[in-house]
């Protein structure tokens, strides 16, 4: 895992930075084959934890790329609870993903491109935990038009 550590600068780091990262994650999962979802942790400057959707080579219905990202970010940080972290992800998180950042009591999210058909949005914003708060639209036109390249090229290799 690579690890970006922006401490030292002195300057704040703008979310797009990071959701860079996080796209560079979700080519790695279209590279594959998968849904090009990708997500990266934040915390202290510093990425701590990484993840690219697995479902197809895992055979995994959880295997999103944030819950990839948790993982790897609870075993950097020594615990179960994220709350001085932020989640970069490329597209809102589905109700599971969005389920597993409440439980984990993610301090920020962050994410590109809406999910109209299966964003945790649909079922209202209590979805998260009250203290997360929440930043949308971040690089949204780099987000949507990978995963839409992705799809379009599923529907015409069929």
């Amino acid at each position: 895992m690579k690890y970006v550590n922006f401490e030292d600068s002195g300057d704040a780091i703008p979310d797009e930075v990071y959701m860079r990262e996080a796209l560079r994650e979700a080519q790695k999962a279209f590279d594959m084959g998968e849904v090009p979802i990708g997500a990266v942790v934040v915390a202290g400057g510093r990425i701590v934890g990484r993840g690219h959707n697995l479902t197809e080579r895992l055979n995994d219905v959880t295997a999103h790329a944030e819950m990839q990202a948790f993982t790897a970010a609870a075993s950097y940080v020594g615990g179960k609870y994220l709350r001085d972290c932020t989640l970069y992800v490329t597209i809102e998180p589905c109700v599971m993903c969005a389920g597993a950042a409440y439980w984990a009591q993610v301090g920020r999210i962050v994410f590109g491109a809406m999910d109209e058909k299966r964003g945790y949005s649909k079922l209202g914003n209590n979805v998260l935990h009250p203290r997360t708060t929440l930043t949308h639209g971040v690089l949204e036109q780099e987000c949507a038009a990978l995963i839409t390249s992705f799809f379009r090229n599923k529907r015409t290799h069929r």
